[in-house]
């Protein structure tokens, strides 16, 4: 039994959700009001002034690192100005904002095999942050960023895969009940490189982070790999956007969400374009939702827009279930308590994403922080 029933959804082309202003200036993004589409699953009023480009107020966001032999990590004053520009003015105001730019750096050809670990410490209002992450040609490694702490804060991601590279990075947000994380993640995937991107939100009050995809050559493949969970009260909020402007490359994404309590709050959005260019594109895209009691809310709004026909494979699906009492039952009447039957439900939910993710560093953490949310726990 499934505790979920898919619904594949149309494949008629939406209307185009790609971006609209792309800029490094601030001053070119209107104050959002809640009403543009990009903004209308957002609480405004719950990111403490950071849609405002509110200026710095307390001490600047601690980013730290412990990276292996010939791993470089550094925090440098250069912003350089062809870099490439934000979607949103969040995102821009804190480019604008940042004095450092904190950076991992993977030389060509290393093959390196322990994950390396940054750890982002927010501690008080309206803190900003870039990060970048540089997998240089025909490397190997995988890089997790641990969010924790507490306060507001505007933090970019840009990764960089050179061709030939493989890289894995693992972004998890567990922060303090009452923090307020907002991003970007900029994917710039190379010839023949390979890029899994990982997106893991459990802790804060709102989070709200927009992955998305540029391809510079042919050969790319991405995989978006995402897992969520919002208890009572918390808002967790994904939007992506893949854009396929070359040919002969892939995606696939996966995401996945459990909502438990009162007020909580899940939204996914996943826009992939497949300009008229990307002959040979292959792409897929999934989300699907768990709504273990009353009160949630799970928004999911899969976009999918081809203009060309001579592609290898394109397709989306979305699906939203309620807790499978049923499935409740028939563990229960095995013997199994109702709490740990929950829990034996939900691992088998996202087991299957953990897998894909192959992080051990990370898993076993993910499972047990799981646990203690399906439990009421922070």
């Amino acid at each position: 039994m499934s505790a979920v029933t898919e619904h594949e959804v149309s494949l008629v082309p939406p209307a185009d959700h790609s971006p609209t202003i792309i800029s490094l200036d601030v001053t070119d993004f209107p104050v959002p009001t809640g009403r543009e589409e990009e903004w209308r699953f957002t609480p405004l009023k719950r990111l403490g002034g950071l849609h405002e480009a509110t200026t710095p107020s307390g001490s600047a966001l601690a980013i730290d690192a412990v990276v292996t032999d010939g791993v470089a990590f550094n925090a440098s004053d250069a912003k350089t100005a062809d870099r490439r520009g934000f979607t949103d003015r969040v995102s821009a105001a804190a480019w604008a904002q940042i004095a450092t730019v904190a950076s991992v750096t993977v030389p060509a050809n290393a093959q390196v095999a322990t994950a390396q670990m940054v750890t982002v410490t927010g501690s008080g209002a309206h803190q900003y942050g870039q990060i970048d992450v540089t997998a240089g040609a025909h490397s190997k490694s995988v890089v997790i960023l641990n969010h924790v702490g507490s306060g507001t804060s505007a933090i970019n991601l840009d990764i960089n895969a050179a061709d030939g590279a493989h890289l894995t990075v693992v972004s998890v947000q567990d922060w303090a009940d009452d923090a307020t994380h907002v991003g970007q993640h900029r994917i710039t995937v190379g010839r023949d490189s390979s890029v899994k991107h990982v997106l893991v939100t459990l802790g804060g009050d709102l989070v709200r982070i927009l992955p998305s995809v540029h391809y510079t050559a042919p050969g790319g493949s991405v995989d978006l790999i995402g897992l969520y969970f919002a208890g009572p009260g918390q808002h967790a909020e994904q939007r992506l956007f893949v854009d396929h402007s070359v040919e002969n490359c892939r995606s696939n994404v996966m995401y996945k969400g459990a909502l438990n309590g009162k007020d909580a709050h899940t939204v996914w959005v996943g826009d992939v374009l497949i300009r008229s260019n990307a002959i040979g594109t292959d792409t897929y895209e999934i989300n699907r939702n768990l709504v273990l009691s009353d009160g949630g809310r799970a928004d999911s709004v899969p976009n999918l827009e081809i203009e060309t026909g001579e592609i290898t494979g394109a397709g989306h699906a979305s699906t939203t279930g309620r807790f499978d009492d049923e499935q409740l039952f028939y563990l229960e009447s095995r013997g199994i308590p109702a709490d740990e039957a929950r829990r034996l439900v939900l691992r088998g939910f996202f087991e299957d994403l953990l897998n894909q993710i192959a992080v051990p560093e990370i898993n076993d953490t993910v499972r047990e922080r799981l646990e203690t949310k399906l439990a009421g726990g922070a």
